[in-house]
């Protein structure tokens, strides 16, 4: 599986999102800004995440997308998913096997895929969370950041 540009965008805007003080919305332009990202390439993104019901919209001079859940109930997968990347095995490995070295090949490559989709739905915008964190307290100050 490739990250593209369309998923690359989509876990960083949520992120983005997940870092804002009180689950505040904020505009997409704000987000854009913040993110150095083309604001109406991410208007779509979002609309695309609001569907999936990963992030809401809130209308009004205060209003912008906040997530719709707590960090800890969304998954990568599912921000992977609700922007259309494919999280499926590589197309040219199929069950048709006429050799047993093609039937293990097959096999392997499926158990990986399997392995793969389990730790995209696994990994939580919590974690991704508490790294951004991470990494920016080692910015500030590494001598006071504490786990």
């Amino acid at each position: 599986m490739k990250l593209t540009t369309r998923g690359h965008y989509s876990v960083r805007a949520m992120l983005d999102l997940s870092l804002q003080p009180n689950c505040k919305p904020t505009s997409v332009k704000a987000i854009a800004q913040r993110q150095e990202l083309p604001a109406p390439y991410l208007e779509k993104l979002l609309i695309e995440l609001r569907r999936a019901g990963l992030v809401d919209s809130i209308r009004g001079s205060q209003g912008g997308y906040r997530l719709a859940r707590s960090p800890a109930q969304i998954s990568l997968g599912q921000i992977l998913e609700a922007v259309g990347e494919a999280i499926e095995p590589l197309p040219k490995h199929s069950p048709e096997a006429e050799q047993a070295e093609d039937w293990v090949t097959y096999t392997l490559w499926y158990r990986l895929h399997q392995k793969l989709k389990e730790a995209l739905y696994g990994i939580t915008l919590e974690d991704l969370y508490y790294d951004a964190r991470s990494w920016q307290a080692m910015q500030h100050n590494a001598d006071s950041f504490v786990v």
